[in-house]
């Protein structure tokens, strides 16, 4: 722990780690300082001076970010340093700091999106004059390309390089910069490019005032109109906390709500920017499947035919699970299948073999926050940059600020850090877990080693024995001990972690995904239930009757012959366990379109009409069962981590053998469009768009 000073604060003596800045001291003794430039998570900058405060003694306001405790001199008494955040000297000064800074701003806000959440307005109302003497022409700013998510419009910009820091230090892609000097200062891209990184959006949130806005979002509403609600990201398997904003049923912007364990107060663009697929192509009404075409019928309908099919043979029925299930709809299904005795189920749409071992075989043990404490770093067939975005941050803060060192065992990706590139196939992986050079003598020297492996290398035919492998490493660099569990596991799907949770696996005979869809083919299962399973081939379910469960009209749907329209996944109040083993909740923000209904009541309404009827009628009564049933169910917002790792041997997972030459590399090829939300929205079909003409002009060169 770092020293501690006394400093005198508008008169009250208090005392802080030396290290504080003097802005940090005054807002623990309860005094509000203003800013533009400054962000607890960005590098200091110093530019906008909002901040000055009165060192009593010293000749001028001093920029109180810049300025740290401990170079505050006692005075000459041996007192502590007086500052004074309230004197007439500070008012003044950031009454002319804000003069200056809005002697070019524009009076855009009745125009501009910004308005009514706008930094600017805020404090120019607190500290600002009532008047001007500026009398000179206002200069104007050409605006800049950034691309199809962020909306410029230059000449509102304070330089305050909140911007250039986020995309250099955070997003780690050096595409925004502070050009010129003085007068002709001004941000820009450098090649006038779309920006590149998967976080870019962010750059709207920190803009203080309206340089920066959403594209997609412009003009389409004033903040006072929406109705906030905080839930949970289901993109991807990372969990991050949002806020959805809604008005009359539609949801109009997601943002960040800040959760320093999991995403802090980032998010990737898909996240952001992908509500607009949330009113496309959805289904809202049942359809049956006659004469080769779907058409609409009742709810009565469907459901009847839907029980026909499933009080047949056991044997010949199947179910799986989507991404994007709650773990209610899942452990209905689960009980109505148990309930059936039918035995073939999956949740693992990727066809991975995990789930068969203990808890801590499929999770991120070390927790996403736990990476700023290890020094060392594995990356194996992960490409985390696409597949987590915030853990990708994570771990690239951890090297700035740490000296993480990092390995990487798998195709090469840009990761935004550097890394010591090992090897490509698994049989460097076996030659890894051999060496005693390079990388290897960094992980064996680290204090808390960790290794993260990609679900793209286990869901492979040879993924158990890289399971193996991995677990060989593991155990044999001490990455598994009682106050440390460096063994993780990225995944990539929402429901991943949920499903494996409960068991919606394979009864004993039964079959998993690859069995399931062979025995499809052959013909004797003859009846799938798909809970949002649209990332499997339509051809791979034969000629078997397939019951699609979802929220929009992709592959699953079109493959179907019975369509139940179900909700999304913020129209529901649904439990999320995340990667790292962490129960999250989150909430409904709007109502189901049309005749869609939440899944779990579904299932619900259906097991009644196959005679199984299920035990709850009600949300509460489901999560109670859940709960008796799986009790990690019912630790809300807690991460497991290092619990139990003692007892954890990552050596016996898997299976011992051979592995195949084929490269390791991730399963997404495409980060915008891995979900039926993601791939129904113009949005991230704009940004896929950018993105592969940026590929193609790059080879070019």
């Amino acid at each position: 722990m770092s020293d501690l000073r006394k400093v005198n604060i508008d008169g009250q003596e208090i005392e802080v780690p030396a290290d504080y800045t003097v802005m940090q001291a005054c807002e623990q003794a309860g005094a509000e300082i203003p800013r533009f430039c400054y962000h607890e998570r960005l590098s200091i900058a110093g530019n906008c001076r909002m901040c000055l405060v009165e060192w009593v003694g010293a000749p001028k306001p001093q920029a109180s970010c810049a300025l740290q405790v401990k170079d505050l001199r006692p005075n000459r008494d041996g007192s502590p340093a007086n500052i004074r955040t309230d004197s007439e000297i500070v008012k003044k000064a950031r009454e002319g700091v804000m003069e200056f800074l809005l002697i070019n701003h524009p009076l855009d806000c009745p125009i501009c999106d910004q308005g009514g959440e706008c930094d600017l307005q805020d404090q120019a109302m607190g500290y600002g004059r009532d008047g001007s003497r500026f009398e000179e022409n206002k200069r104007a700013v050409d605006d800049k390309f950034m691309g199809p998510l962020v909306k410029t419009v230059m000449t509102r910009c304070i330089q305050c390089t909140r911007c250039v820091r986020f995309i250099t230090e955070v997003a780690g892609v050096e595409e925004i910069g502070l050009a010129s000097r003085g007068e002709d200062a001004e941000i820009t891209t450098y090649l006038e490019k779309s920006l590149t990184s998967e976080m870019s959006g962010n750059v709207i949130d920190l803009c203080p005032v309206g340089a920066l806005t959403s594209k997609p979002y412009a003009f389409n509403a004033r903040p006072w109109e929406l109705e906030p609600t905080e839930t949970i990201d289901v993109m991807d398997a990372v969990g991050s906390n949002i806020r959805v904003d809604s008005r009359g049923g539609r949801v109009l912007r997601i943002l960040p709500i800040i959760n320093d364990d999991i995403n802090e107060e980032w998010i990737s663009d898909k996240t952001r920017f992908v509500w607009d697929g949330l009113g496309r192509q959805r289904l809202d009404k049942p359809y049956i499947r006659k004469n080769g075409q779907l058409v609409q019928a009742s709810w009565g309908e469907a459901l009847d035919l839907a029980a026909s099919k499933l009080k047949a043979d056991p044997e010949t029925i199947a179910a799986i699970a989507g991404d994007l299930a709650d773990s209610e709809a899942m452990k209905a299904l689960k009980d109505l299948m148990d309930a059936l005795g039918v035995k073939n189920m999956d949740c693992r749409q990727d066809g991975s073999g995990l789930g068969m071992g203990p808890r801590q075989e499929y999770l991120m043990n070390t927790t996403i926050a736990g990476i700023e404490q290890a020094d060392a770093l594995l990356i194996v067939g992960a490409d985390v940059r696409h597949e987590a975005p915030l853990v990708n941050t994570r771990i690239r803060k951890s090297w700035i600020y740490s000296g993480l060192e990092i390995g990487m065992i798998g195709e090469a990706y840009d990761l935004t850090y550097d890394y010591d590139h090992v090897g490509t196939t698994p049989e460097d992986l076996q030659a890894f877990l051999k060496s005693t050079k390079g990388f290897a003598r960094k992980l064996k020297s680290a204090k808390n080693p960790m290794i993260l492996i990609g679900t793209g290398a286990l869901a492979r035919k040879d993924g158990a024995q890289i399971l193996r492998l991995c677990g060989e490493i593991a155990k044999k660099y001490k990455m598994v001990r009682k106050d440390w569990n460096g063994f993780n596991v990225l995944q990539t799907a929402a429901s991943r972690v949920a499903g494996l949770d409960m068991g919606f696996l394979p009864a004993k005979d039964g079959l998993d995904l690859a069995g399931i869809l062979k025995a499809c083919k052959k013909g004797t299962v003859k009846t799938v239930y798909s809970l949002g399973a649209d990332e499997i081939d339509e051809a791979g379910f034969g000629d078997a009757f397939v019951i699609y469960q979802g929220s929009h009209g992709d592959r699953g749907a079109h493959r179907a012959d019975i369509v139940l329209p179900a909700a999304a996944y913020t129209e529901k109040d649904a439990l999320w366990v995340n990667t790292e083993g962490r129960v999250q909740m989150g909430r409904m923000a709007v109502s189901p379109k049309g005749e869609a209904k939440i899944d779990w009541a579904i299932i619900r309404a259906l097991s009644s009409k196959c005679d199984r009827t299920l035990p709850y009628n009600n949300l509460e009564e489901l999560r109670t069962k859940l709960f008796a049933d799986h009790p990690t169910f019912a630790g809300l917002n807690v991460a497991p981590g290092a619990d139990g790792a003692s007892a954890f041997d990552p050596a016996k997972l898997g299976k011992a053998g051979k592995v195949n030459k084929a490269p390791l590399r991730s399963q997404i090829s495409d980060f915008y469009f891995t979900n039926p939300v993601a791939r129904a929205s113009a949005v991230m079909a704009e940004c896929s768009a950018v993105g592969d003409s940026d590929m193609i002009n790059e080879a070019a060169e």
